[in-house]
């Protein structure tokens, strides 16, 4: 399995997790604002995201785009994603399958379950309110959102800012 292939993977199993979570199904917007909250705690609490996903600062707030990719393919009928997820309707998914929890850790699953009880009562507009945090603000649209900004909006200390720092350039280092 290449590095993408595993990336998928791994989104593939967090988005089941939640959506298990969350009773089976959920809109796509309750679902990325979800694990964007979660991959935020994480960043702060232990200096890594969950998602190996890129989010951008859409309208609506932060979307991963790997995520949304599944999601766009699972909505027009393809067949990549058909053993994991369907469609509910237009703007909804549903898991069909249950998650592997050998692609998550249990801090990871820890974050995951604090950001389903913070969020999954919140509506439309209070998670896009909620989203549209210091990290989003300070990005062009549509354009991809620093880990570092993310960790900041959520909190992180100065020197949990510092790690993160360092390494995004050791990851940047080794793909060169």
């Amino acid at each position: 399995m290449n590095a993408i292939e595993e990336k998928i993977e791994g989104t593939i199993h967090l988005l089941l997790y939640i959506l298990q979570k969350l009773g089976g199904h959920s809109d796509i917007h309750k679902l990325f604002k979800i694990l964007y909250f979660a991959d935020q705690k994480h960043l702060v609490k232990y200096g890594a995201a969950i998602s190996q996903d890129h989010y951008h600062a859409m309208k609506n707030g932060p979307v991963p785009s790997i995520a949304y990719d599944i999601y766009k393919n699972v909505k027009e009928g393809g067949t990549s994603y058909a053993r994991y997820f369907s469609a509910v309707d237009r703007y909804s998914i549903q898991g069909i399958t249950a998650p592997d929890l050998d692609f998550l850790s249990e801090s990871e699953m820890k974050c995951m379950d604090e950001s389903v009880q913070e969020n999954k009562k919140l509506s439309f507009n209070d998670l896009t309110d909620k989203s549209h945090d210091e990290a989003w603000n300070q990005t062009g649209r549509d354009k991809e959102i620093s880990p570092v900004a993310i960790a900041k909006a959520g909190g992180a200390d100065n020197h949990m800012v510092k790690y993160i720092e360092d390494q995004l350039l050791i990851h940047s280092a080794k793909f060169e």
